[in-house]
């Protein structure tokens, strides 16, 4: 292969047809990546790629269930084959169940987990037997505040999303022992405004909608380009929603229990009862077909924030503290003089 071919870094994303992936391979298009979008649903995938192309990247949409392994190694091989050796994994595929936990059929259990903690398993496995090798490469896992504290009504998601973030600690743990240049981390997001919400298998009697404040999913984009940038951080939270729910869940857990016992039913629904004809994603993608695509934004961009100053707080953290030091010296030094003078 040509040197000109692995010019551009090789990007991959699963679940990049909706939500978080579908503006995330946006954002990777826009620096001119080369992007591997996986997906389920082929409408959606060629309309994603070909955002990816109108932003400036080269795109390679690929079919796959991340549920299936066989299918997800093997499109790994194409990518490489394609696009060349590829430098960032992302997981960000899901699928999950909005329901109290005895209305949750089993086979409804096992399919969700399958997609969503075993996708973020064999699309990490993927990754590394690929990127081990050529000892560099970065996995960036799209967590959730729900990974460290769960709410009522989504056991399925936040018991997957607990999973993803155990198996990726002891996943860093193994680079770590290896020295390993490979690098893997986690970011977690608060309520997000994507269409999952229009699509989950839902048993509430009223629309599901994200925790407030609701953001919006460029900002879940951001940061993961931030944290395949900078891996080195293990972790990174989005949202002072998230930073307060994380927080709280250190301190006082109990509390928190009782908390979402008495707020988590009512602030998960809308005041719309639920359209009996919506589209169901567990079984089999609701935009494999023309004109089915969802795109990145969900119906909340009402109300959703465009930004977020607490991620970019943290993103500035160290010449935050560095201009707090200086200043911290400055007028120390000033009070000194100012005495002095008055002495």
């Amino acid at each position: 292969m040509s040197g000109a071919r692995h010019s551009r870094r090789v990007v991959v994303v699963t679940g990049a047809t909706g939500g978080v992936g579908r503006a995330t391979v946006r954002a990777f298009g826009a620096r001119g990546a080369a992007v591997a979008l996986l997906a389920r649903g082929e409408h959606a995938l060629e309309r994603a790629a070909q955002e990816v192309r109108d932003a400036g990247g080269s795109a390679l949409p690929l079919v796959v269930d991340v549920a299936d392994p066989e299918a997800v190694d093997a499109a790994a091989g194409r990518i490489e084959e394609e696009l060349g050796p590829i430098d960032v994994w992302v997981n960000a595929a899901f699928s999950t169940v909005f329901a109290p936990v005895a209305e949750i059929r089993p086979e409804e259990l096992k399919r969700a987990t399958e997609v969503t903690y075993f996708g973020f398993v064999h699309g990490t496995q993927a990754a590394l037997r690929r990127m081990t090798p050529r000892d560099r490469g970065t996995i960036v896992q799209v967590g959730s505040a729900l990974a460290e504290r769960s709410v009522p009504l989504q056991a399925v998601y936040c018991g997957a999303k607990h999973a993803i973030q155990g198996f990726t600690e002891s996943l860093r743990c193994e680079l770590l022992h290896d020295r390993s240049g490979v690098r893997v981390t986690m970011v977690q997001m608060p309520g997000l405004n994507t269409p999952q919400f229009s699509w989950v298998l839902s048993r509430l009697p009223r629309h599901p909608r994200p925790v407030a404040p609701v953001y919006q999913p460029e900002i879940a984009a951001d940061a993961v380009l931030y944290a395949a940038d900078h891996p080195e951080r293990r972790m990174y939270w989005v949202g002072g929603s998230t930073v307060a729910t994380l927080l709280g869940q250190k301190l006082a857990p109990g509390l928190l229990d009782r908390y979402l016992a008495r707020t988590g039913y009512d602030g998960q629904q809308t005041g719309d009862p639920v359209d009996p004809s919506r589209p169901v994603n567990l079984w089999k993608p609701p935009d494999d077909t023309a004109p089915d695509d969802y795109g990145a934004h969900g119906v909340f961009d009402d109300e959703a924030h465009p930004h977020s100053l607490q991620f970019w707080l943290s993103r500035h953290r160290r010449p935050l503290a560095l201009a707090t030091a200086v200043t911290g010296a400055a007028a120390a030094a000033l009070t000194v003089g100012l005495r002095r003078s008055a002495g």
